[in-house]
């Protein structure tokens, strides 16, 4: 069963002595990012997210729209269980898979198939299972020989393959997604785009974040725009 139930969720984040009057003005005057209030002299908080609730079962393909400071990737990383609420209620029923921060996780010392290894615990996924991937994770990766060189010594395009590789090799319910990744070369980019559609259709629940209204409405059946951390519409495409 895969489930998102998320009840009046609040995410507040305090910033200690901001008492300056010209970085408070400057923070009001936001064309985009959470309300701000003040809840002493000393602290001012931004409300990043404020009195979302929402319901998604699967088969839903929810897209989030909005500015940028507008809340869909803080959203994410709710979902993802990297931030815990300040207030509400989150339930998260189901495997999630979050292609957040693909490198997340990794070691620059250690080897590429030691960061396989490290990528899949920050995932939470158990080392006997993600030793099990390993050697797909390399042909997928591409990087041959390499994976046995400290990742320090990679390219960030070889970083990103080894990323995008380790984190689409993990089956999940809920599929959580910060833009539509777009990794290396074209002839990568391509595999990679039709590796993520084929994780996109096993998914019983996706969650996308982008900028791009056109991808939303190509890949979504349900749309959310997010303004300064609450949601102002929710439709169905």
């Amino acid at each position: 069963m895969a489930r998102i139930h998320i009840k009046r969720l609040q995410i507040d984040f305090p910033i200690y002595g901001a008492t300056h009057r010209s970085l408070k003005k400057s923070l009001l005057n936001l064309g985009t990012g959470g309300k701000i209030s003040t809840l002493s002299e000393k602290i001012t908080v931004v409300k990043a997210l404020d009195d979302i609730s929402l319901d998604v079962k699967a088969g839903c393909r929810l897209g989030l729209l909005g500015h940028n400071g507008s809340g869909k990737s803080t959203l994410l990383k709710v979902l993802a269980g990297v931030y815990l609420p300040t207030g509400g209620q989150v339930c998260v029923e189901g495997q999630v898979a979050a292609l957040l921060d693909i490198s997340l996780g990794m070691d620059d010392e250690a080897s590429g198939y030691e960061n396989i290894l490290l990528r899949g615990v920050y995932l939470g996924v158990p080392p006997k299972q993600m030793q099990s991937k390993v050697e797909l994770i390399a042909e997928e990766s591409g990087l041959g020989e390499y994976l046995h060189l400290p990742i320090r010594t990679y390219s960030t395009g070889m970083r990103m393959r080894l990323g995008f590789a380790i984190s689409t090799s993990i089956e999940a319910d809920i599929l959580l997604m910060d833009e539509w990744l777009s990794v290396g070369d074209a002839e990568f980019k391509e595999k990679a785009g039709q590796k993520l559609q084929k994780i996109i259709q096993k998914a019983k629940i996706l969650v996308l974040a982008s900028h791009q209204e056109e991808l939303i409405h190509q890949i979504c059946n349900r749309v959310i725009t997010l303004e300064r951390g609450r949601i102002v519409s929710d439709r169905c495409l």
